[in-house]
């Protein structure tokens, strides 16, 4: 009889604490759902970047990403530059690859990478990225692409440093606390750069038309 009490006692304190723990996570998410939701864009998106950032050290070291590969010049009679132009069969094949090595790697992506520490959420003045994980998992990768801007800024006396950017853009669905949240991922990394010594012309030109933009700092 002292046994069976015992266990109706302890089954009733697991479901006491099973309803505790319920409700305590359903006020969470419905108090902190807008700030988890954007906690976890903010990881994924950081380690979207790193991921990007990655896959073109690696691309570099691997010699497949150089800048008189990607860009070339058409110079006049007299050895100045009259247009910068780039090699559109490079580009796309640097932007498969690149695309191809990052969803493969978001995907890949778990709680240990992503998820949301406790201490971001509350106290984040004195605890961020410190406690227990909130499980943040990568459902599904619904697309993603990359483009290239051209920039150009001062680099010193008649000289030009020229970047040539990778916009990656990349649309994520995602589970956290039960529920499913969507967004797009936006990341720029410079993928090859190059000192221009003399006048650069002031357009960027590929076959078929203009190609990026000029920034001047």
């Amino acid at each position: 009889m002292g046994m069976r009490w015992r266990l109706r006692r302890f089954f009733y304190t697991l479901l006491v604490l099973a309803v505790i723990v319920l409700v305590a996570f359903l006020m969470l998410r419905s108090r902190y759902r807008e700030i988890v939701t954007e906690l976890a864009e903010t990881q994924v998106k950081n380690a979207t970047s790193d991921l990007t950032n990655d896959a073109i050290a690696r691309q570099i070291a691997n010699g497949n990403i150089q800048y008189d590969r990607i860009v070339y010049f058409e110079k006049n009679l007299d050895g100045r530059i009259t247009a910068l132009k780039t090699n559109m069969s490079e580009i796309n094949h640097l932007k498969t690859d690149i695309l191809n090595i990052i969803n493969d790697e978001i995907l890949a992506l778990d709680t240990a990478d992503i998820g949301i520490p406790l201490g971001s959420l509350f106290l984040p003045e004195f605890f961020s990225g410190k406690g227990p994980a909130i499980p943040v998992h990568i459902l599904s990768i619904r697309n993603s692409d990359a483009t290239f801007e051209s920039n150009f800024s001062q680099a010193g006396i008649n000289q030009t440093l020229h970047q040539l950017n990778m916009i990656v853009s990349v649309d994520v669905s995602v589970l956290v606390m039960g529920e499913t949240d969507s967004f797009t991922i936006h990341s720029e990394v410079v993928v090859a750069e190059t000192v221009i010594i003399g006048d650069v012309p002031s357009t960027y030109l590929q076959t078929g038309g203009y190609y990026g933009s000029q920034r001047e700092n």
